[in-house]
């Protein structure tokens, strides 16, 4: 059977995709064949097209998480059957396609109650979420916790979750209607507008105190404002760099204790098992409501309209990839 791919020829800008026909393969030892039903995009497939984090080698497929259906088994494949609905996410990327071939244990099966497009617009973030407040953090009862773009599709799992431990959550967002959002996601504080006084809004919300954890996917200049609004003996978290790349922060900028992380889910998930613990957490998750609203669909074939989407900023949520 001919599928659609998605091939990026040389890091860059969107015109570097070129959608063609190839022909899937059959399963090997240990492997399975999916056929998408849908596919999730994320900024880190921004830094993957851009050359940020570049990819090995060119031409390449890009993409780090989908769900379908099993179309194929290969052989020694004993955890999953041929029908059977399954998503993933993490390492090695190359979702971009409508069917791919991947190692059967990368793969976790789908609940009834999780749809394929919940799956793909949920589960990475879901894991980083995990991985974030559960690993790099420990997020509790009582814990107050600052969340950047928090109406975005980590953002509103971010949000989510850290209310499921009860925690305190002050948010920042751009707009009035993004606020409206992550009000409605459950934050207890919103900062509105890019050009707020963050450092200043935190105090005043703390008296003073400052927040526990700071979970930056800003980027930018953005990064010291969140170490500045971290309590003393707190930790600051960097995951991203959407408004350009974090310059140097001096280590004066961590007293009196404070703690500075960037820890990668891509790291996180090549671990098989500590893959599959993120997984099932964010599966379970799912079930219980914590997951990323849908913002927009495209086309495969439309692949650069939702790349040019999801870089404008305008997108409350996930966008996804429909084969």
């Amino acid at each position: 059977m001919t599928d659609q791919i998605v091939m990026l020829n040389a890091p860059g800008d969107v015109t570097r995709f070129q959608v063609q026909e190839h022909r899937s393969a059959a399963p090997g030892r240990g492997e399975i064949k999916i056929r998408h039903e849908a596919i999730g995009t994320n900024f880190l497939d921004i830094y993957h097209r851009k050359g940020i984090y570049s990819m090995p080698s060119y031409p390449a497929v890009i993409g780090a998480e989908a769900a379908g259906v099993v179309a194929a088994v290969g052989p020694d494949v004993t955890d999953v059957k041929e029908g059977d609905r399954v998503a993933y996410a993490g390492p090695p990327v190359g979702a971009y396609c409508t069917t791919r071939t991947i190692a059967a244990e990368r793969v976790i099966r789908l609940p009834d109650s999780v749809s394929a497009k919940t799956a793909a617009s949920s589960l990475l973030k879901g894991m980083t979420v995990y991985m974030l407040l559960k690993k790099t953090c420990d997020v509790r009862d009582g814990s107050r916790i600052l969340i950047h773009a928090a109406a975005g599709g980590l953002g509103s799992i971010l949000v989510r979750w850290a209310k499921s431990l009860n925690a305190t959550v002050i948010g920042t967002v751009s707009t009035p209607e993004k606020a409206v959002l992550a009000k409605s996601f459950g934050a207890d504080h919103l900062i509105v507008g890019r050009g707020a006084d963050i450092v200043a809004e935190v105090q005043r919300l703390t008296n003073g105190d400052g927040v526990d954890v700071a979970i930056d996917g800003i980027g930018g200049d953005m990064l010291v404002n969140s170490l500045r609004s971290v309590r003393a003996f707190g930790m600051a978290v960097t995951i991203g760099q959407a408004a350009g790349p974090v310059p140097p922060v001096p280590v004066e900028e961590l007293r009196p204790g404070k703690s500075l992380s960037h820890p990668s889910i891509m790291a996180w998930c090549a671990d098989v098992e500590r893959y599959r613990e993120a997984a099932q957490a964010a599966v379970q998750a799912m079930e219980a409501g914590i997951v990323c609203q849908i913002a927009a669909e495209f086309s495969l074939a439309d692949v650069a309209r939702a790349h040019m989407e999801m870089e404008s900023g305008r997108a409350a949520g996930s966008i996804l990839l429909m084969p």
